[in-house]
């Protein structure tokens, strides 16, 4: 579902769209790990002395687009994910907006699985504010992951009318050029921006390897790792559980 707010206008191109966009991706550690409700305000209050204003770990993420599919995965260049490893882990998201089609290979709970379902709706709510984002001029919008218990916030481009966006984020009506989860834990922001014709296929390969699931049963897994996790005073999230 999708709100539009009073005085919010899309413009609608004939033009055909194509192309692709580099992100960079900037964890905050202090506050992801802040939020886990078994870490005592002594330990946060140590984390910070800690790292202080270095808590952040960067890398970039590449998203080819045109008007009726998408795929997002580290670029071919990238090589440290998130701190943890020298290699990247299974993370390829692929959008068929045409057909209302998914499918995302995650590498998560140290086996890789194929969600494939139809693309979820997402409750966005667009909101009345606005700023610039790599040149182009973006509009607000908010939602919420009700399993993970993360505010969604994506900043997103009617000038350029395709529905794509990072990580499993997609479905406004311009794609999607910041995402911020909970207020500056994780952000993605596009650097660059390549309207041409793709080199790059945007189809799943015919030979992938993986355990197909849908999404009832991927989200059914979330929340039993989550709960467990949260149980054993386990973070639930990072190399080796549950991307953030």
């Amino acid at each position: 579902m999708l709100l539009l707010a009073a005085g919010c206008f899309v413009p609608v191109s004939a033009q055909k769209l194509e192309g692709e966009i580099s992100y960079e991706q900037v964890y905050h550690w202090t506050q992801v790990y802040s939020r886990l409700s078994f870490i005592s305000q002594e330990e946060k209050d140590r984390m910070k002395l800690t790292w202080g204003n270095d808590d952040e770990s960067k890398h970039d993420m590449v998203l080819y687009f045109n008007e009726k599919q998408s795929y997002y995965t580290y670029p071919k260049t990238e090589d440290v994910s998130g701190g943890y490893s020298g290699r990247n882990r299974e993370y390829k998201i692929y959008r068929d907006f045409e057909n209302g089609k998914r499918t995302d290979v995650i590498e998560m709970l140290g086996k890789t699985y194929i969600v494939e379902d139809t693309l979820k709706e997402i409750n966005w709510k667009v909101m009345n504010k606005i700023k610039e984002v790599a040149g182009h001029m973006c509009m607000m919008a908010i939602a919420e992951d009700t399993i993970k218990k993360q505010k969604i916030t994506a900043w997103f481009a009617d000038d350029i009318p395709v529905s794509a966006g990072p990580e499993l984020y997609s479905g406004l009506p311009g794609v999607i050029l910041e995402l911020d989860i909970n207020d500056g834990d994780i952000v993605t922001t596009a650097k660059e921006i390549k309207l041409k014709p793709l080199t790059e296929d945007v189809n799943l390969p015919k030979k992938q390897k993986g355990k197909k699931i849908n999404t009832a049963k991927y989200e059914e897994m979330m929340i039993t790792h989550i709960r467990d996790s949260i149980k054993a005073h386990r973070n639930p999230f990072g190399w080796g559980g549950l991307p953030y």
